[in-house]
């Protein structure tokens, strides 16, 4: 259930935590719909400006094809531990912008290759075969099993970069808060 609050300034220790997190992975599964309804998702790298995720992807891929008929997107960002209470990722959810603009596809890809360089030689140079990709989170839930197993606070970001504080939630699972 979504409970709303007022729409407060932009939580700092938050949005902190979130950049910080972004900044420190490089991959991400996105997650489409395909034509069919079934869910599509993939790993792709990225990079980040801010909240704001970008990507190039083939204009002959799937989440393309995808992202074109529907934007609406779900990520995930994270990795395994082997001390659950260290999991900290993120999940979000939002809508990509697929841009055609060679301008928008040279900026998007030296960014790209400013935080991946070992794609130089990988990502095909035409920009007629590529796009540039751009997520900006509608909501975001912060992982975090430092503070208990299955915590999670979901924040949901306005366009004028605030946050708003939707729901925030503890979950211990029968036995697993005390590993």
């Amino acid at each position: 259930m979504w409970v709303e609050f007022g729409k407060p300034l932009m939580d700092r220790d938050l949005k902190t935590e979130i950049i910080e997190l972004l900044n420190e992975h490089r991959t991400m599964t996105i997650a489409t719909k395909r034509r069919d309804g079934w869910p599509h998702a993939t790993i792709v790298s990225y990079a980040n400006e801010g909240l704001v995720l970008l990507c190039i992807l083939g204009r002959n891929t799937q989440k393309y094809l995808n992202i074109m008929r529907d934007p609406r997107v779900s990520v995930t960002i994270g990795e395994d531990c082997a001390e659950p209470r260290q999991y900290k990722a993120l999940s979000l959810g939002g809508r990509a912008t697929i841009s055609e603009a060679h301008s928008e596809i040279d900026r998007v890809r030296e960014i790209v290759l400013s935080r991946h360089p070992y794609y130089k030689d990988i990502l095909p140079p035409d920009p007629t075969r590529i796009a540039a990709l751009s997520l900006t989170a509608e909501f975001v839930s912060i992982i975090d099993y430092s503070k208990g197993i299955g915590h999670s606070d979901l924040v949901q970001v306005a366009q004028d970069d605030r946050v708003e504080f939707v729901e925030s939630y503890r979950h211990h699972w029968a036995g697993l808060h005390a590993l």
